[in-house]
Protein backbone atom coordinates (compact mmCIF):
# COMPACT_ATOMS: atom_id res chain seq x y z
CA UNK A 1 0.00 0.00 0.00
CA UNK A 2 2.95 2.21 0.77
CA UNK A 3 4.73 1.83 -1.80
CA UNK A 4 1.53 2.43 -4.37
CA UNK A 5 1.08 5.29 -2.09
CA UNK A 6 4.77 6.91 -2.72
CA UNK A 7 4.46 5.53 -6.36
CA UNK A 8 1.44 7.58 -6.94
CA UNK A 9 3.17 11.01 -5.45
CA UNK A 10 5.95 10.00 -7.62
CA UNK A 11 4.03 10.51 -10.55
CA UNK A 12 2.29 13.19 -9.40
CA UNK A 13 5.03 15.44 -8.95
CA UNK A 14 6.57 13.99 -12.47
CA UNK A 15 3.20 15.66 -14.16
CA UNK A 16 3.78 18.71 -12.29
CA UNK A 17 7.39 19.30 -13.21
CA UNK A 18 6.73 18.26 -16.84
CA UNK A 19 3.48 20.48 -16.72
CA UNK A 20 6.15 23.54 -16.18
CA UNK A 21 8.66 22.83 -18.38
CA UNK A 22 5.90 22.59 -20.91
CA UNK A 23 4.78 25.87 -19.90
CA UNK A 24 8.30 27.95 -19.65
CA UNK A 25 9.07 26.34 -23.19
CA UNK A 26 6.04 27.79 -24.29
CA UNK A 27 6.77 31.32 -22.84
CA UNK A 28 10.11 31.14 -24.24
CA UNK A 29 8.80 29.62 -27.72
CA UNK A 30 6.38 33.26 -27.68
CA UNK A 31 7.94 36.44 -29.32
CA UNK A 32 8.19 39.10 -27.10
CA UNK A 33 5.30 42.22 -27.85
CA UNK A 34 7.22 44.72 -30.21
CA UNK A 35 8.30 47.75 -28.89
CA UNK A 36 5.67 50.61 -29.82
CA UNK A 37 7.61 53.63 -31.75
CA UNK A 38 5.15 56.60 -31.85
CA UNK A 39 5.69 59.21 -34.96
CA UNK A 40 4.16 62.14 -34.77
CA UNK A 41 3.41 64.58 -37.55
CA UNK A 42 0.82 67.73 -38.16
CA UNK A 43 -0.63 66.42 -41.40
CA UNK A 44 -3.26 63.96 -42.36
CA UNK A 45 -1.74 60.63 -42.33
CA UNK A 46 -2.83 59.88 -46.11
CA UNK A 47 -0.11 62.51 -47.31
CA UNK A 48 3.39 62.58 -47.77
CA UNK A 49 4.08 61.98 -44.12
CA UNK A 50 2.48 59.41 -44.00
CA UNK A 51 3.64 57.56 -46.72
CA UNK A 52 7.32 58.64 -45.15
CA UNK A 53 6.11 57.02 -41.82
CA UNK A 54 4.55 53.80 -43.43
CA UNK A 55 7.83 53.10 -45.26
CA UNK A 56 9.81 53.76 -41.93
CA UNK A 57 7.62 51.13 -40.38
CA UNK A 58 8.08 48.37 -42.31
CA UNK A 59 11.42 48.81 -43.07
CA UNK A 60 12.25 49.22 -38.93
CA UNK A 61 9.96 45.74 -37.98
CA UNK A 62 12.27 43.94 -41.34
CA UNK A 63 15.39 45.18 -40.17
CA UNK A 64 14.62 43.91 -36.26
CA UNK A 65 12.81 40.35 -36.59
CA UNK A 66 9.26 42.61 -36.05
CA UNK A 67 10.93 43.93 -32.19
CA UNK A 68 9.40 47.42 -32.91
CA UNK A 69 6.18 48.70 -34.11
CA UNK A 70 5.89 51.90 -35.26
CA UNK A 71 2.52 53.86 -34.48
CA UNK A 72 1.39 57.39 -36.65
CA UNK A 73 0.45 59.54 -34.35
CA UNK A 74 -1.24 62.29 -37.83
CA UNK A 75 -2.64 65.19 -38.03
CA UNK A 76 -1.59 67.04 -34.87
CA UNK A 77 -3.02 64.87 -32.47
CA UNK A 78 0.03 66.41 -30.44
CA UNK A 79 -0.32 69.60 -31.78
CA UNK A 80 1.57 71.72 -34.24
CA UNK A 81 5.04 71.05 -35.21
CA UNK A 82 7.01 73.03 -32.29
CA UNK A 83 5.21 71.72 -29.84
CA UNK A 84 6.06 68.14 -31.68
CA UNK A 85 9.38 68.82 -31.75
CA UNK A 86 9.72 69.71 -27.61
CA UNK A 87 7.79 66.29 -26.76
CA UNK A 88 10.18 64.38 -29.07
CA UNK A 89 13.06 66.46 -27.41
CA UNK A 90 11.76 65.07 -23.82
CA UNK A 91 10.64 61.90 -24.21
CA UNK A 92 7.01 62.24 -24.06
CA UNK A 93 7.06 60.68 -27.56
CA UNK A 94 9.35 58.36 -29.42
CA UNK A 95 9.51 59.99 -32.95
CA UNK A 96 8.80 62.89 -35.22
CA UNK A 97 8.75 63.52 -38.62
CA UNK A 98 8.37 67.17 -38.94
CA UNK A 99 9.26 70.35 -41.37
CA UNK A 100 12.14 72.61 -40.66
CA UNK A 101 9.56 74.99 -40.12
CA UNK A 102 10.00 75.60 -36.21
CA UNK A 103 13.20 73.59 -36.09
CA UNK A 104 15.26 76.30 -35.95
CA UNK A 105 13.65 77.63 -32.71
CA UNK A 106 15.49 74.52 -31.21
CA UNK A 107 18.63 73.91 -33.98
CA UNK A 108 19.66 77.54 -35.18
CA UNK A 109 21.70 76.34 -37.18
CA UNK A 110 18.77 74.45 -39.40
CA UNK A 111 17.46 77.65 -40.31
CA UNK A 112 20.32 78.10 -42.97
CA UNK A 113 18.06 75.44 -45.59
CA UNK A 114 14.85 78.22 -44.63
CA UNK A 115 16.45 81.02 -47.05
CA UNK A 116 14.06 81.98 -49.76
CA UNK A 117 15.11 80.99 -53.07
CA UNK A 118 18.32 79.15 -51.74
CA UNK A 119 17.48 75.87 -54.07
CA UNK A 120 16.74 75.86 -57.88
CA UNK A 121 15.16 72.83 -57.63
CA UNK A 122 14.08 69.25 -56.10
CA UNK A 123 17.01 68.13 -57.62
CA UNK A 124 19.67 70.91 -55.96
CA UNK A 125 18.03 70.70 -52.52
CA UNK A 126 17.76 66.91 -52.18
CA UNK A 127 21.90 66.78 -53.24
CA UNK A 128 22.87 69.31 -50.41
CA UNK A 129 20.86 67.81 -47.76
CA UNK A 130 21.82 64.35 -48.39
CA UNK A 131 25.55 65.55 -49.27
CA UNK A 132 28.52 66.97 -46.42
CA UNK A 133 26.34 70.15 -45.48
CA UNK A 134 23.50 68.30 -45.01
CA UNK A 135 25.15 65.87 -42.75
CA UNK A 136 26.76 68.40 -40.49
CA UNK A 137 24.16 70.26 -39.53
CA UNK A 138 22.47 66.63 -38.52
CA UNK A 139 26.12 65.81 -36.56
CA UNK A 140 24.84 69.12 -34.64
CA UNK A 141 21.08 67.56 -33.53
CA UNK A 142 21.91 66.38 -30.20
CA UNK A 143 24.14 69.58 -29.08
CA UNK A 144 20.23 70.52 -28.86
CA UNK A 145 18.39 67.35 -27.34
CA UNK A 146 17.25 65.72 -30.51
CA UNK A 147 18.92 62.86 -32.69
CA UNK A 148 18.24 63.55 -36.23
CA UNK A 149 18.08 60.78 -38.40
CA UNK A 150 17.31 62.03 -42.36
CA UNK A 151 16.66 65.18 -44.41
CA UNK A 152 13.15 64.38 -45.72
CA UNK A 153 10.63 66.33 -48.18
CA UNK A 154 7.90 68.90 -47.57
CA UNK A 155 8.50 70.47 -51.00
CA UNK A 156 8.55 73.94 -52.19
CA UNK A 157 6.35 76.43 -50.92
CA UNK A 158 3.38 78.41 -53.07
CA UNK A 159 1.20 81.07 -51.57
CA UNK A 160 -2.72 81.07 -52.04
CA UNK A 161 -5.21 83.94 -50.66
CA UNK A 162 -8.24 85.13 -51.36
CA UNK A 163 -7.53 88.24 -52.79
CA UNK A 164 -6.15 88.13 -55.78
CA UNK A 165 -2.63 86.24 -58.10
CA UNK A 166 0.36 86.99 -56.70
CA UNK A 167 3.23 87.19 -59.51
CA UNK A 168 5.38 90.30 -57.95
CA UNK A 169 6.37 91.50 -54.88
CA UNK A 170 4.42 94.04 -54.77
CA UNK A 171 1.14 91.79 -54.76
CA UNK A 172 1.87 90.41 -51.72
CA UNK A 173 1.30 93.87 -49.70
CA UNK A 174 -0.69 94.29 -46.71
CA UNK A 175 -2.10 90.35 -47.26
CA UNK A 176 -2.55 88.69 -43.88
CA UNK A 177 -0.20 85.17 -44.39
CA UNK A 178 -0.06 82.61 -42.07
CA UNK A 179 3.73 81.49 -42.07
CA UNK A 180 5.11 78.79 -39.52
CA UNK A 181 7.05 79.62 -36.52
CA UNK A 182 10.16 80.41 -38.11
CA UNK A 183 12.22 84.07 -38.00
CA UNK A 184 13.58 83.62 -41.53
CA UNK A 185 10.59 82.90 -43.49
CA UNK A 186 8.75 85.91 -41.16
CA UNK A 187 11.21 88.00 -42.15
CA UNK A 188 11.00 87.36 -45.84
CA UNK A 189 7.17 88.32 -45.73
CA UNK A 190 8.00 91.12 -43.91
CA UNK A 191 10.39 92.68 -46.50
CA UNK A 192 7.72 91.57 -48.99
CA UNK A 193 5.29 93.94 -47.23
CA UNK A 194 3.16 91.34 -46.48
CA UNK A 195 1.84 90.55 -42.52
CA UNK A 196 3.27 87.64 -41.75
CA UNK A 197 0.92 85.63 -38.51
CA UNK A 198 2.64 82.66 -37.26
CA UNK A 199 0.37 80.16 -36.55
CA UNK A 200 0.80 76.39 -35.50
CA UNK A 201 -0.79 74.05 -38.65
CA UNK A 202 -3.74 71.86 -36.63
CA UNK A 203 -5.19 75.94 -36.38
CA UNK A 204 -4.94 76.56 -39.70
CA UNK A 205 -7.98 75.41 -41.58
CA UNK A 206 -10.35 76.87 -39.10
CA UNK A 207 -8.38 79.99 -39.35
CA UNK A 208 -8.60 80.40 -42.95
CA UNK A 209 -12.56 79.47 -42.81
CA UNK A 210 -13.35 81.87 -40.55
CA UNK A 211 -11.70 84.66 -42.79
CA UNK A 212 -8.82 85.74 -39.90
CA UNK A 213 -6.83 85.02 -42.69
CA UNK A 214 -6.06 86.49 -46.42
CA UNK A 215 -3.62 83.43 -47.30
CA UNK A 216 -1.03 80.86 -46.13
CA UNK A 217 1.50 79.19 -47.82
CA UNK A 218 2.75 75.35 -48.08
CA UNK A 219 4.09 73.11 -50.77
CA UNK A 220 1.31 71.57 -53.46
CA UNK A 221 1.12 68.07 -51.46
CA UNK A 222 0.09 69.76 -48.15
CA UNK A 223 -2.63 71.99 -50.18
CA UNK A 224 -3.80 69.57 -51.34
CA UNK A 225 -3.87 66.74 -49.05
CA UNK A 226 -5.41 69.84 -46.32
CA UNK A 227 -8.22 71.19 -48.76
CA UNK A 228 -7.02 74.57 -48.58
CA UNK A 229 -9.11 74.57 -51.73
CA UNK A 230 -12.10 74.91 -49.52
CA UNK A 231 -11.33 78.24 -48.15
CA UNK A 232 -8.66 79.59 -50.96
CA UNK A 233 -9.73 81.26 -53.99
CA UNK A 234 -6.10 81.67 -55.91
CA UNK A 235 -2.86 79.52 -55.89
CA UNK A 236 0.41 81.35 -57.01
CA UNK A 237 3.15 79.28 -58.10
CA UNK A 238 5.88 81.04 -56.63
CA UNK A 239 7.94 78.92 -55.06
CA UNK A 240 9.71 81.24 -52.66
CA UNK A 241 10.82 78.60 -49.92
CA UNK A 242 12.08 75.09 -49.91
CA UNK A 243 10.66 72.94 -47.09
CA UNK A 244 12.66 70.22 -46.09
CA UNK A 245 11.45 67.97 -43.25
CA UNK A 246 13.41 65.72 -40.78
CA UNK A 247 13.14 62.74 -39.05
CA UNK A 248 13.87 63.13 -35.42
CA UNK A 249 14.01 60.54 -32.59
CA UNK A 250 14.18 61.32 -28.39
CA UNK A 251 17.38 60.65 -27.23
CA UNK A 252 15.45 58.90 -23.92
CA UNK A 253 14.60 56.10 -26.97
CA UNK A 254 18.18 56.97 -28.26
CA UNK A 255 19.83 55.78 -25.02
CA UNK A 256 18.40 51.99 -24.82
CA UNK A 257 19.12 51.33 -28.37
CA UNK A 258 22.28 49.06 -29.13
CA UNK A 259 24.25 49.87 -31.75
CA UNK A 260 22.24 47.25 -34.32
CA UNK A 261 19.33 48.88 -33.65
CA UNK A 262 20.76 52.23 -34.39
CA UNK A 263 21.92 51.41 -37.46
CA UNK A 264 18.11 49.53 -38.37
CA UNK A 265 16.73 53.25 -37.20
CA UNK A 266 18.96 55.10 -39.43
CA UNK A 267 18.83 52.30 -42.84
CA UNK A 268 14.55 52.77 -42.19
CA UNK A 269 15.11 56.40 -42.14
CA UNK A 270 16.29 56.16 -45.50
CA UNK A 271 13.99 54.18 -46.65
CA UNK A 272 11.15 56.86 -45.17
CA UNK A 273 12.85 59.47 -47.04
CA UNK A 274 12.66 57.40 -50.31
CA UNK A 275 9.60 56.66 -50.33
CA UNK A 276 8.71 60.66 -48.92
CA UNK A 277 10.24 61.81 -51.65
CA UNK A 278 8.58 59.94 -54.02
CA UNK A 279 5.06 60.79 -52.62
CA UNK A 280 5.68 64.59 -52.89
CA UNK A 281 6.96 63.72 -56.81
CA UNK A 282 3.84 62.33 -57.21
CA UNK A 283 1.57 65.01 -55.44
CA UNK A 284 3.36 67.36 -57.38
CA UNK A 285 2.18 66.18 -60.59
CA UNK A 286 -1.33 65.47 -59.21
CA UNK A 287 -1.84 68.33 -57.45
CA UNK A 288 -2.40 71.30 -59.82
CA UNK A 289 -5.15 68.84 -61.90
CA UNK A 290 -6.55 68.31 -58.56
CA UNK A 291 -7.08 71.91 -57.04
CA UNK A 292 -7.61 73.48 -60.37
CA UNK A 293 -10.94 70.91 -60.40
CA UNK A 294 -11.70 72.16 -57.45
CA UNK A 295 -12.28 75.57 -58.18
CA UNK A 296 -8.72 77.32 -57.63
CA UNK A 297 -7.70 79.69 -60.09
CA UNK A 298 -3.81 78.63 -60.30
CA UNK A 299 -1.36 81.47 -61.09
CA UNK A 300 1.61 80.21 -63.01
CA UNK A 301 3.67 83.35 -64.11
CA UNK A 302 5.50 84.51 -60.92
CA UNK A 303 8.56 86.83 -61.44
CA UNK A 304 11.27 84.74 -59.49
CA UNK A 305 13.99 87.09 -60.49
CA UNK A 306 11.99 90.27 -58.90
CA UNK A 307 11.54 88.70 -55.72
CA UNK A 308 15.03 87.49 -55.62
CA UNK A 309 16.02 90.93 -55.81
CA UNK A 310 13.26 92.12 -53.67
CA UNK A 311 14.75 89.61 -51.01
CA UNK A 312 18.45 89.85 -51.07
CA UNK A 313 18.64 92.80 -49.46
CA UNK A 314 17.26 91.00 -46.42
CA UNK A 315 19.43 87.87 -46.09
CA UNK A 316 21.52 89.34 -43.36
CA UNK A 317 18.03 90.01 -41.34
CA UNK A 318 17.05 86.55 -41.91
CA UNK A 319 19.76 84.88 -40.99
CA UNK A 320 22.41 87.61 -39.00
CA UNK A 321 26.08 86.27 -39.12
CA UNK A 322 25.05 83.57 -41.70
CA UNK A 323 28.26 83.40 -43.72
CA UNK A 324 28.13 83.69 -47.46
CA UNK A 325 30.75 81.40 -47.74
CA UNK A 326 28.14 78.86 -46.92
CA UNK A 327 25.55 79.88 -49.45
CA UNK A 328 27.55 80.20 -52.11
CA UNK A 329 29.04 76.78 -51.94
CA UNK A 330 25.35 75.34 -51.39
CA UNK A 331 24.30 77.26 -54.47
CA UNK A 332 26.93 75.55 -56.41
CA UNK A 333 25.54 72.40 -55.51
CA UNK A 334 23.60 72.16 -58.61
Amino acid sequence: MQQEAHRLVVVAVCAVVSAIGLAASAALAQPAEPRVVRVAYAVAQNSHYGAGVDAFGRELAELTNGRFKVEHVPAGKLGGELEILNKVKSGEVEMGNTSTGPLGNIVPEAKLFDLPFLFSDYAHARRTLDGPIGRSILELFPKYGLIGLAWSENGFRHVTNNKRPISYPSDLANLKLRTMENSVHMEAMRSLKANPTPMAFPKLFDALKAGELDGQENPLPVILASKFSETQKYLSLTQHFYSPCVLVVSPKLWATLSEQDRYAFKTAAKASVRAQRERVNADEFAALTALRASGMKINTFVDSNAFRAALRPAYERMLPGVNPKIIDEIRQQK
